[in-house]
């Protein structure tokens, strides 16, 4: 079994409504309350966080399965949407969905299409992040193959 261990630097100098920052060693960035939840919106917020992880691992582990089975692609993109719920006072993050397009190149058969229909369900459910917030958020695909 390997561990990986990851971290990360956090400051907050002030009180709710200030900006902090934090740093990894592939990321330095400021922090604050989004305005949505009556926040000053510099920098990024938790809520984007825990959707930018959600849609890398997806789009990383779909990448690496297409790798795998030989699937070649014209390009690979994708949007990904997170839903947060506040309802007296009480902030759920409810819902992140994935909306991956991939492009097979020219001539690609039905074959193929079945396979990169198939990666993608497969990499949503593979993905670590996924696995991680399984049972407290739910993440829904919505993939476009062409």
């Amino acid at each position: 079994m390997a561990i990986h261990s990851f971290h990360l630097k956090a400051d907050w100098p002030g009180d709710r409504n200030d900006v902090g920052t934090i740093e990894t060693k592939g990321l330095k960035t400021q922090v604050s309350i989004p305005p949505e939840m009556d926040g000053p919106g510099v920098g990024t917020n938790p809520d984007e966080m825990l959707l930018g992880a959600s849609a890398t691992c997806y789009i990383i582990t779909l990448a690496a399965m297409m790798e795998r089975s030989g699937l070649a692609k014209r390009s690979l993109t994708m949007e990904s949407e997170g839903l947060v719920d506040v309802t007296d006072g009480v902030i759920t993050y409810k819902t992140i969905i994935h909306r991956p397009k991939i492009v097979l190149e020219p001539g690609a058969s039905e074959r193929e299409h079945s396979l990169a229909r198939r990666l993608a369900e497969k990499a949503e459910s593979s993905c670590m992040i996924t696995r991680a917030i399984k049972g407290n958020v739910e993440v829904k695909l919505e993939a476009d193959i062409s």
